[in-house]
């Protein structure tokens, strides 16, 4: 019989998490003051974060301890399952060997409790009360309410307010975990006060929620600190469990990817499964693999943006950081991939796209969810509006073996469920979605 799924046990569970930037050939360019203009130290991102994250978003240090407390809550649901997608495979009659890294497992049914997790851990530790965020499609505001209820923190999430519209249950289920929800632009800050005025009627974006969460932990007197779900080096070096957990798979299934697929908004799901890879690719300890980031044709950084520094909020709040990026004050269009409706793609990402480590690809909305419909029905799974930007491409890469005989491996992650978005798969039967 052939072997289906790939599981590790609790023991297998990685206990560091690899950090990329020592590995970068180019290096990292520093982070902007968003005043100075001058390089970000240290105690600038005090008031924002918690000492031992800031460290680990500064270290120079390739391997960092997971603390216990984290490998408990972890324990959970991790190590997540690699599944060969037999059923799929053959409904695409493909000599390709298609595996998918499976993170809707977690209790939030996405891979951001991974860095939610040890950020809310981290924080606790230093006495912080309370949590600020943004989220789009709600995927990492609700693994954040998860963690803030672990550790006891309060959590106060700025919702997209296209999402907030679009997926009431997603921000159920964060108020299920004690987080406050408003929708963005609000008139609780500044920033959400000034883009409502610009526009009464504006569906918001990553970017503005941004500035909402910064502004609102800055105004707490220090009770409240921000968290981030993406983007900076800590958060991509929180997700690299994923990628590592992968490869050990992959070594009981006696195989090796030619080539590694994940869906790119601000890059932690994508660099949390190809990161590791290309380490060993890197060290020469591993072959090459072709990793491809996959972005919304709608809000495409990494193919149509500039390389340069910009801001990573829509008020200019944040810190200026050198990414690929479609401008600060983009506002995409209402896609049902709330996840992945970012101006900028993390600089760890952009960086390895700038050496041409990574291949990058936009795809339409539409004939992702094509993909999305037709993976659930073979593998039985309903992947999130996120995820089906990956299983587009890893489909689309075994049509090509089918075409040219090759069977090659293909590991893509899927980086969650899409439960609470299936308003968007009615949008799409009913034939209301658009390129």
């Amino acid at each position: 019989m052939p072997v289906t799924r790939f599981v590790l046990s609790e023991n297998d569970l990685p206990t560091t998490w690899y950090n990329v930037v020592p590995d970068l050939p180019k290096g990292l360019p520093p982070m902007l003051h968003p005043g100075t203009r001058q390089p970000i130290t240290p105690a600038d991102l005090a008031p924002l974060f918690p000492e031992a994250l800031i460290e680990q978003e500064f270290s120079t240090e390739r391997d960092i301890d997971i603390p216990g407390a984290v490998l408990d809550v972890y324990r959970q649901w991790r190590p997540s399952p690699l599944v060969r997608a037999h059923r799929l495979e053959q409904a695409l009659q493909t000599p390709a060997r298609i595996y998918f890294k499976y993170e809707g497992v977690s209790p939030a049914g996405s891979h951001k409790p991974n860095t939610a997790v040890p950020q809310a851990y981290y924080n606790m530790q230093e006495g912080v009360q309370k949590l600020t965020t943004e989220t789009g499609a709600g995927q990492w505001g609700s693994s954040l309410s998860l963690a803030c209820s672990y550790f006891g923190l309060d959590c106060e999430v700025y919702m997209v307010r296209v999402s907030y519209d679009q997926k009431p249950y997603r921000r159920a289920l964060m108020e299920t975990f004690g987080a406050s929800v408003t929708a963005s632009p609000s008139t609780l800050t500044e920033a959400g006060r000034t883009a409502l005025a610009a526009d009464p009627n504006s569906s918001g974006s990553l970017g503005l929620a941004i500035s909402e969460a910064v502004e609102a932990a800055l105004a707490s007197g220090g009770t409240a600190k921000y968290a981030l779900g993406s983007v900076l080096n800590l958060v991509l070096m929180h997700q690299t469990i994923i990628g590592q957990e992968a490869l050990a798979q992959l070594e009981l299934a006696d195989d090796y990817p030619d080539v590694v697929i994940g869906a790119a908004g601000g890059g932690s799901n994508f660099a949390g499964l190809a990161l590791p890879f290309w380490r060993r690719q890197n060290d020469g300890s591993g072959p090459a693999v072709r990793l491809i980031a996959v972005e919304p044709a709608s809000c495409p950084s990494l193919t149509e943006g500039t390389y340069e520094y910009d801001f990573g909020d829509t008020a200019g709040m944040t810190p200026l950081t050198k990414m690929h990026t479609l401008g600060h004050d983009f506002v995409p269009p209402s896609i049902h991939a709330g996840g992945l409706r970012y101006h900028g793609m993390a600089p760890v990402v952009s960086a390895l796209k700038d050496i041409d480590a990574l291949e990058a690809r936009a795809v339409p909305q539409r004939a992702c969810f094509e993909a999305g419909v037709q993976f659930a029905r073979a593998e039985g799974i309903v992947p999130a509006p996120e995820s089906t930007h990956a299983v587009r491409v890893a489909i689309d890469e075994a049509l090509e073996c089918r075409e040219s005989g090759e069977s090659k491996a293909i590991v893509f992650s899927l980086s969650g469920h899409g439960h609470f978005d299936m308003q968007a798969y009615l949008d799409y039967f009913a034939g209301r979605l658009t390129d």
